[in-house]
Order: C-alpha cells, then sequence, then structure tokens
C-alpha cells in the first residue's frame, strides 16, 4: 500500500461537499481508504491513526483543505485524487448564470454586501471563532444559526444575553435543525404550505432531530408547521437559564399565523422549564420533554405523546401511530429463533438514540450506550445487554462524515450486530431532508436484507421524513419494506416494535407510552 496526501490551502468546504469528493475517491479501484477533509486537529489526528506521515501535513491547518489516499498504487492514488477533485471542484466550474463566476464570499461584511435583505447568519467555524463571528452578525442585525460545536457555556451565556438585549436570536451552539417560515436551515425536513392543512404550530426545541420529528409528525398528520427554533442542547439547562427558549416562545405566542407551540427537549431544569413555557400567555404550549419522571400536564414524554397532545389541543383527529404494526411483530418473531433475546440500536440522530434509551429503558430494563440516560449505564456494555449508540458523536465521526450524511459507518455497525446469533432485533432511525443522504434506503436496505435472511435479526426502520422530502418518503418506506424490515409510523413505535420481538410479547408494539 502506498499513502498519497494533497493539502489545498485556503479552500474551506462544507460537509457535504467534501463527502463527495470521499465517495469519488473510495470508488476508485485499488484505493483502500480516503478521505477529503479540512485539516482541523481532529482530522488530522484520525489521518495519523491511518498511518499519514505527520511531515506531509505539517503545514495544513483547519482552513486548509486534505484529499488523502491510501492505495494499492501510485497510479490508483493519482486516479483517487483527480476523481476527488472533480466531484468537489467541477461542478463550481460548469456552473453558468448570474454569480456564476462570482468567488464564495470570505467574509461576513462580503456576504451581507452581496445580500442586503439577509437577515439570519448560519456560522459553523471552529469552536474557537464562533464567539467573534456570532457577535458580528449581532452587530449586523441578523438573526444566527450556530452550527459549531466545542463553544464554552459561558460564551453562550454571553451571545444568547446580548442577542436578547437586541431582540435576535441566537440557535446554537450545537443548532443543526431550523426552519423560519418556509426557509430550511441545516438538517431540515419540508413541510407542506399552511394552505394545504389544518391548524399551525410553532416548534422550539433542544434536540435536532427532536425537531425534525416533531415536525414531519406534525406534517403527516395533516397540521401546519410555522416554524421550527433550534435552541441548542443546553439552553433549558440550569446554567444558560432558557434565554433563548423565552425569546423563541415569546416570538411565537405573537406570531398570528401559530394557533400552538410545541416545545421539545431533554429532561430540562424545572425552573428554567417554568419560565419558559410561561411565556406562551394564552397560546397553547405542549412541552414534550423526553424521558421527565413526572411529566407534565399533557403527559408527554416521547416525541410522539408529544405531537399527539399538540393534536389534541388543536382539535385534531390523533392518526393510528401502531396501525399494521402488530402484524408485522408477528411475523418477525416468527422468522428468529428462541436464543434471539437482545435489542440494538444504531441512531444517526441523538435525541431518537435517547429517546429510545428511555422507552427501551421502562420495557426492557438497563440498556447501555456511548449516550447514556444513567451514567452507570456506559459503555463498554457487559455481555448479554441491550444496546443503543448514537453515531453521530465525535468517537464515531472523526475523520468521517455523519451518518445522516454518509451511511458507511453505520452499515458496518449493522453488519457487525447482523453477525450477533443473541441480537433479536436492530433499530435504524433514516433521516431524511435537506442535508441527509439523497437515497438512505438505497445504501442500507441491501445490508438489512443480507441479515434477516435465513433467521437472522430483525431490522426494525423508522423513516423520519415527509413526502415533501427530496428523497421520497414513501419511496425510502417501501425499499425497507421489501427487504423485510419492520417498518413504524413514529421513532418511539420502533424502539417498541424491537422491545416486543425481543420479549415475544407482540402486544407490546401497541402499548400506550
Amino acid at each position: 500500500m502506498t499513502t498519497s496526501v494533497r493539502v489545498v490551502k485556503d479552500t474551506y468546504l462544507d460537509s457535504v461537499v467534501q463527502l463527495s469528493g470521499t465517495r469519488a475517491m473510495r470508488a476508485v479501484e485499488g484505493v483502500d481508504w480516503a478521505t477529503a477533509a479540512m485539516a482541523t486537529p481532529a482530522n488530522l489526528g484520525t489521518l495519523a491513526d491511518e498511518g499519514f506521515d505527520g511531515d506531509d501535513l505539517a503545514d495544513a491547518g483547519p482552513g486548509d483543505l486534505v484529499l488523502a489516499v491510501r492505495a494499492a498504487s501510485d497510479d490508483a492514488a493519482q486516479a483517487a485524487h483527480e476523481a476527488g477533485r472533480d466531484a468537489m471542484f467541477s461542478a463550481r466550474a460548469d456552473e453558468t448564470g448570474p454569480g456564476a463566476a462570482e468567488s464564495p464570499a470570505r467574509t461576513q461584511e462580503e456576504a451581507l454586501a452581496r445580500l442586503p435583505g439577509g437577515n439570519v447568519a448560519v456560522i459553523s467555524v471552529p469552536g474557537e471563532h464562533a464567539a467573534l463571528e456570532t457577535h458580528k452578525a449581532l452587530s449586523a442585525g441578523l438573526h444566527v444559526l450556530l452550527f459549531s460545536d466545542n463553544v464554552p457555556v459561558a460564551v453562550e451565556v454571553e451571545l444568547k444575553t446580548r442577542a436578547e438585549s437586541l431582540g435576535l436570536l441566537v440557535m446554537g451552539p450545537g443548532a443543526g435543525t431550523a426552519m423560519l417560515g418556509r426557509t430550511c436551515l441545516g438538517f431540515a425536513n419540508v413541510v407542506a404550505p399552511l394552505a394545504e392543512r389544518v391548524g399551525a404550530v410553532g416548534v422550539v426545541a433542544a434536540a435536532g432531530t427532536g425537531a425534525q420529528e416533531a415536525a414531519v409528525l406534525l406534517d403527516r398528520a395533516g397540521v401546519g408547521v410555522t416554524h421550527v427554533v433550534g435552541l441548542g442542547g443546553r439552553d433549558l439547562g440550569a446554567d444558560v437559564g432558557g434565554t433563548m427558549g423565552r425569546a423563541a416562545v415569546r416570538a411565537l405566542a405573537t406570531d398570528p399565523a401559530t394557533e400552538a407551540i410545541l416545545l421539545v427537549s431533554k429532561p430540562p431544569d424545572a425552573r428554567v422549564a417554568a419560565t419558559v413555557t410561561a411565556q406562551a400567555g394564552d397560546t397553547p404550549l405542549v412541552a414534550a420533554l423526553i424521558g421527565l419522571d413526572e411529566p407534565g400536564p399533557d403527559g408527554a414524554t416521547t416525541l410522539e405523546t408529544g405531537v399527539l397532545a399538540t393534536l389534541d389541543r388543536l382539535g385534531r383527529p390523533r392518526p393510528d401511530v401502531a396501525a399494521g404494526l402488530r402484524a408485522q411483530v408477528d411475523g418477525a418473531i416468527a422468522a428468529i429463533g428462541a436464543e434471539r433475546t437482545l435489542v440494538r440500536g444504531l441512531f444517526s440522530g441523538g435525541t431518537l438514540c435517547y429517546e429510545s434509551l428511555v422507552v427501551l429503558g421502562r420495557v426492557l430494563g438497563p440498556v447501555y450506550s456511548n449516550t447514556p440516560v444513567d451514567k452507570e449505564l456506559g459503555l463498554p456494555a457487559p455481555d448479554a445487554a441491550h444496546v443503543c449508540l448514537d453515531l453521530g458523536e465525535e468517537e464515531y465521526t472523526r475523520g468521517r462524515p455523519h451518518p445522516m450524511i454518509d451511511p458507511e459507518a453505520r452499515l458496518e455497525h449493522l453488519r457487525e450486530q447482523g453477525r450477533d446469533p443473541e441480537v433479536a432485533a436492530i433499530v435504524l432511525d433514516v433521516v431524511l431532508g435537506y442535508g441527509a443522504h439523497p437515497d438512505p434506503a438505497g445504501e442500507l436496505a441491501p445490508v438489512c436484507a443480507q441479515i434477516t435472511a435465513d433467521g437472522g435479526p430483525r431490522v426494525v426502520v423508522y423513516v423520519l421524513g415527509t413526502e415533501q422530502d427530496p428523497q421520497g418518503f414513501e419511496r425510502q418506506r417501501r425499499a425497507f419494506r421489501d427487504a423485510e424490515c419492520v417498518v413504524t409510523e413514529t421513532a418511539a413505535r420502533a424502539s417498541l416494535a424491537a422491545a416486543a420481538i425481543a420479549r415475544r410479547d407482540p402486544a407490546l408494539a401497541e402499548a400506550v407510552l
């Protein structure tokens, strides 16, 4: 094997474009491993672990793009570099029309000059630079979606306190999902226009895939979604104090188009939650606080129950979220041997993994995880344990794209769990929408079919999306059904179905959460 590195100085490409380069390089015959990534310390560490010479990367910094290839020959490595460059840069070179020859803006000031009516800045820079860029955006009168991680709590408090004083929002840090009006930011799903729906709900969420699940379930129930405001996972904690949660609820409560508010979070600080929900005034508000020991007046401790309670507030009918599920579970139980008793969850969405830990824990007992609800249930798990993994966490994404963008890392885990003779059911969440893989079922379903063949574990799939999403909601679900997967209507139902299979108790799939 030979290793080869190319550094493209002062060139930033977003993760989706990096992924296109990585895929193109890995598709070249003779390539064993390849990546296109920014030269951040974490990515440089990954390259060192993969055997690349540090001398080749000595001058590379976080603003530089790295193409690294390990291949069977120099010719294969060279071909991979060419394929990666073509995938990442040729589309830009071929663009035509207004602005095609214009290079990307390199500063906020330059971007605002090109789009003088803009009112939202999406900031995705290394955490140490996030505060400066956010302050600049606030000074320019812009709301901020702060995608960056690794921002200290004290800095978050400072930014949000200033934003509140200016009447602006700072969504984040670590906020990857928002929809303001019908403009999707980050990972987001396409919902139907309000004119095509009855009722209208604004979603406020300290949880990315939690916000997406809430929005798509409302849309599929025939209810409109006015806005989705992401807060970042720490906003409702005692340290941050709900600054943006209060601002978001106040804004939605005064929005004439919004008839109800759905607040989504993992268990918050109780006093903070009370100050946030109080901002709704006369506007109905449902709080779906996932895993809370003592639920609020709506009894919503899962995303499913939060949406159903919101429908109740609007006087809209509840969909049958367990329709046809028991028959699917009956078939799955009949197909596996008695030795299969364990559940494995392989999640791309952090909130969906947390919800699964809560649901499975109530039914099956202890469930271990890299993001455990109970810190005593962390990894490594003991033998014969139920396990759920959040594969979007840093330990699984170093040097590779997020599993919503690229299913490859999840395929490795899926095959591994499929070989375990004790596993009864594997839970997969499949997230559609902007930012996600263009055809996740095309990558995942064939492997699911291989696993379930000849008495293997059953794969339980929840597809998070709408029919308006570019991947096609029903098309994705059909591919998994064709692969003999159990396909559910909500994320929480997927966990219940997996537990029902492991316990040989089909009634669990229809249980009231």
